[in-house]
């Protein structure tokens, strides 16, 4: 047995109801903490957490500027499926995309890019 697992992933941002919302949506998790300062989903064994942050900037990408710092692959069966899905609950796609036959460059409402993987 490991001595250790990975229990959450938390991102910065401005509005962590809105992110909740995006992620849990988009994951099919349940939202199952809320408060003016930090929610959380529940996406299977581990949790997704929003952080409200002052004046949160978000991260940029390709640029170096403000890089990423960490980012999530999603699994998904079908890219063109999920890349809709994305879109229409809040996400943004990309204008770099280096192999959009793999896999799409999103980012979520707050900015934070992602990644869709078939």
């Amino acid at each position: 047995m490991s001595a250790a697992r990975i229990a959450a992933i938390n991102f910065e941002c401005a509005d962590p109801a809105a992110l909740a919302r995006f992620w849990a949506d988009l994951v099919d998790g349940e939202t199952v903490v809320e408060t003016p300062g930090f929610c959380a989903v529940k996406a299977g064994p581990l949790h997704l957490g929003a952080v409200k942050v002052a004046d949160y900037r978000p991260p940029t990408w390709p640029s170096a500027q403000r890089s990423q710092q960490i980012h999530l692959d999603v699994a998904v069966d079908d890219l063109d499926t999920a890349e809709r899905k994305a879109i229409g609950l809040g996400a943004t796609k990309e204008a770099v995309q280096p192999g959009p036959e793999r896999f799409r460059v999103l980012r979520d409402p707050a900015g934070h890019p992602f990644c869709l993987r078939a």
